[in-house]
């Protein structure tokens, strides 16, 4: 039998995560970051398909009637440009859970049907404000300039209401060991599901039903695209990764949030939508692969496309492995790689425990 290969972060999966993370993907708008995922994890797949509204799903072993999800999702936060007024400035929306208390002086890239447009979000000087009345970030007073004067200047450009906008920060590893970037939440999690697709060819693993490793689109706008593509798909097992908060970090409170650590492991989530058994089963994975890990609890949702796979189509069973990230919603999220390895380990060592026909039910009837 060959041995197991565990080097997971070779050069070529290197470079498809600093592409992919770099790669503009805004809620909504997420066809080319969908187009790179896909082009990644062909040979590795037998079978490959795509929902009307975007959401990438690669297969293994089709032909299965028993099927196993495993889900991250694709799309990041952005802006729309929402409002330009006669002297060129151009105010925005949300799309998604943008943070406006980061906007100022940050460059942005605004998306158009003639290319992108560079801009920045301005801000008076702290000369100029007045430190008895200093205002704060809102979304009523951050605006883009794109160096125009007028209104007709900037729709010249190719700019509209409705063109999606983006922060232009990149990758970067800090330390040697972090990843750096934004849209980590969560395509991150779309590299963990393609490099588990990757190690399962490559140690010629015959699963004995049919994974559909599924690249979500518009979860950050309430996990629309895992409630499309659950209808599509019908599985009977869902098993969703998706990023949490690191809470080391200054202003960060365990509190109400935990005592969760980048660096220390995958966190397995306890809530109503996470279905014990599998989530048994994933334990035990990690304990029989000394995989370390962290526990979260979940008051109600996980917040996650768990939620929307688990209560579709009378419940799927399905639970959340989550990789610890600091600082989200921003342009410098950061994960630890051997959290991103070890996250990658376990899925690939739960799916290897799971029966064809598994049956999660809590109450067994005779």
């Amino acid at each position: 039998m060959a041995k197991k290969k565990n080097s997971i972060l070779d050069k070529n999966a290197s470079a498809f995560l600093e592409k992919y993370i770099n790669n503009a993907a805004p809620t909504g708008f997420e066809t080319e970051g969908q187009k790179l995922w896909l082009n990644y994890i062909k040979p590795y797949v037998d079978y490959y398909f795509v929902d009307n509204y975007g959401t990438a799903v690669a297969v293994i072993n089709p032909k299965a009637a028993y099927k196993v999800v495993i889900e991250a999702h694709a799309d990041e936060i952005s802006w729309f440009v929402h409002y330009i007024t006669n002297d060129g400035f151009i105010y925005l929306r949300r799309n998604g859970g943008s943070d406006h208390q980061i906007a100022p002086s940050k460059r942005v890239n605004i998306h158009t049907d003639k290319g992108i447009v560079k801009a920045v979000f301005g801000w008076p000087a702290i000369h100029v404000r007045d430190a008895a009345k200093e205002e704060s970030p809102t979304l009523k007073n951050i605006f883009l300039d794109c160096g125009c004067s007028t209104k007709k200047e900037v729709e010249a450009l190719g700019v509209h209401v409705g063109c999606v906008i983006t922060y232009d920060d990149e990758f970067m590893v800090l330390n040697d060991r972090y990843y750096v970037g934004r849209a980590l939440d969560n395509r991150i999690g779309g590299f963990i599901i393609a490099q588990v697709a990757k190690v399962l060819k490559e140690n010629k693993v015959k699963l004995p039903f049919g994974l559909y490793i599924t690249n979500s689109v518009q979860e950050e706008v309430g996990l629309r695209g895992a409630e499309m593509i659950t209808h599509t798909i019908k599985p009977n097992l869902a098993i969703v990764t998706d990023v949490c908060h690191d809470t080391q970090s200054p202003m960060m409170s365990k509190i109400t949030s935990g005592d969760l650590a980048c660096g220390k492991g995958p966190v397995l989530t306890y809530g109503p939508a996470v279905q014990n058994n599998v989530l048994k089963l994933i334990i035990a994975a990690a304990n029989k692969n000394k995989i370390p890990f962290q526990r979260a609890a979940a008051s109600r949702a996980t917040g996650t496309d768990t939620d929307a796979f688990a209560y579709s189509l009378g419940g799927v069973p399905s639970a959340l492995i989550s990789l610890p990230l600091r600082y989200m919603h921003t342009t410098v999220e950061s994960v630890h790689k051997e959290d991103v390895n070890n996250v990658i380990k376990l899925i690939y060592e739960t799916l290897l425990s799971v029966k064809n026909n598994h049956d999660f039910k809590y109450i067994k009837l005779s």
